[in-house]
This record gives C-alpha cells, sequence and structure tokens, in this order.
C-alpha cells in the first residue's frame, strides 16, 4: 500500500521539524542524511495509524503544513530550552573555577561551550541513552497526535495556560541549573574567602599563582564527591523535559 501524499507530507514535516531542534536528534555529530532517513522512515511507519481522509491540496492545506512544521519544532525547542539547564549550570561553575577562559566549541549548537558544561552535556547524553529517552521521545511525538491532530486547526497561543507554563518552564530551568552548580559554587566561595584572608596575612605570596590549581582541584574533588547527585539531577531533568512536552501538546490541543 503506498500512504497518500498529503497525508504523509503532514507527518513528515512535523517529525522532521521536530528532530530538527529536539535533544539527542538534533546534534550536528549525526549526519543529515541519517536525519532525513529516520524522518521517512519513522513517518511511513507513523502514517498506517492515522486514521485521516486524504486532504484536498489548497490554500487550506499549505496552512495545515505550516501548522505541523511548527508544531515540530516547538516540541523539540522546548527539549531542548529545558536540556539546556545542563549548559547554565556548567557556565556557573566554569566561570567560579576559572575555567571560562579556556572554552570549546559545542558540537551541537556550533557555538562556544563551558568546558565543565560540555562534559556534563555528553553525561546527560549517556544517561538519556541509558533509560532509554530518546525511545520515550519519540513516543512523545508519536502520541502528540492525539493532543494535536493533522486535520485541528491553529494551536492555542493565546490562552492563559500557555503563558503561564512558558514562565514557569523558564523558572524551572534556571533552578535546575542553579542546584546542579550550587555546591561547587558555594565550596568555591569559601575557597576565595580563604585565599584572600591568606593574601592579607602574607602579603609575600602571589595569590593568582597559587589560586587557580587549588581552586580547580577543590571544583574537581566536590564534582567526583556530588556525581551520583548529579546523575540523579539529570534523570529528574530528562523527566522534566519528558513531562513538559506532554503538558505542552495537552495546553496548544486546548486541554
Amino acid at each position: 500500500m503506498i500512504p497518500h501524499f498529503t497525508v504523509f507530507l503532514l507527518v513528515l514535516v512535523r517529525l522532521s521539524a521536530f528532530f530538527v531542534t529536539v535533544p539527542f536528534f538534533s546534534y550536528r555529530t549525526i549526519p543529515p542524511q541519517a536525519k532525513i532517513a529516520l524522518a521517512f522512515i519513522f513517518s511511513w511507519m507513523m502514517y498506517y495509524t492515522m486514521d485521516v481522509e486524504p486532504f484536498i491540496v489548497n490554500g487550506d492545506y499549505i496552512f495545515l503544513v505550516m501548522k505541523e512544521a511548527l508544531i515540530g519544532l516547538l516540541l523539540g525547542l522546548l527539549g531542548y530550552m529545558i536540556m539546556s539547564a545542563i549548559q547554565i549550570a556548567g557556565s556557573f561553575i566554569d566561570f567560579q573555577m576559572g575555567f571560562a577562559i579556556a572554552n570549546i566549541i559545542d558540537p551541537q549548537t556550533g557555538a562556544q561551550s563551558p568546558l565543565i558544561g560540555q562534559f556534563f552535556n555528553m553525561l546527560a547524553i549517556l544517561i538519556l541513552l541509558a533509560i532509554n529517552g530518546h525511545h520515550m521521545i519519540l513516543d512523545g511525538i508519536y502520541y502528540s497526535y492525539q493532543f494535536l491532530p493533522m486535520d485541528q486547526g491553529f494551536p492555542n497561543f493565546g490562552s492563559e495556560n500557555y503563558i503561564e507554563f512558558i514562565i514557569k518552564t523558564f523558572t524551572a530551568v534556571f533552578a535546575i541549573a542553579f542546584q546542579m552548580a550550587a555546591p561547587v559554587v558555594a565550596t568555591l566561595f569559601l575557597v576565595d574567602l580563604a585565599l584572600g584572608i591568606t593574601a592579607k596575612t602574607v602579603p609575600q605570596l602571589n595569590i593568582f599563582v597559587v589560586g587557580f590549581p587549588i581552586k580547580i582541584g577543590v571544583s574537581f574533588l566536590v564534582l567526583i564527591t556530588m556525581m551520583a547527585i548529579m546523575v540523579q539531577v539529570i534523570q529528574k531533568l530528562i523527566a522534566i523535559m519528558i513531562y513538559s512536552m506532554r503538558d505542552l501538546m495537552a495546553i496548544l490541543g486546548g486541554g
């Protein structure tokens, strides 16, 4: 059976737009050919679960194509925004450690990224794969048609629940980033305080030469000590990402 083109195209547009922004599937280290092939295969599989009549190609159909692209981009962007809390936490830690001087290129965005943030990002990818988070992401885009059918009108962007949801999501992202960075930042504040007292007590000591290795060593000790908690926080962050995507679909669908 050959899929009807008008329905298949709508599925392909939503899935392709989703893969452009969602964490893991949007990473630049994955070749574009592989992303296109995945989107095509998953769209072909999902088409046979859709109970939708074929559409007529007209102005309304073009409107539906734009709507599907917007839904896919929004869902993926929400997941990326929540996972960016890891990069924010790494920026907080790097700034205190002195690693902010030496940034590296993030393979996902192509922009400069903090060293510790890049480490947390790689750790988050491994945890996402270990707990089958990529399967949950694919489940999310599959079940999005229950909340946002392809023949439905434009999403409900004007509702108060949508605005409140965006504000709460931004707040949660910064709160989680602060929780991840707080142990290291607080410890380094005490180290800076001790180094300041030392500099006043022993003026002959070059505190800048001594301070950097001490702060880096203390930071690594705290990170090693807190690694189990960091992994739990990243797992919580992935769960928040999945639930937030579901809540966004419910709000845009009028739920």
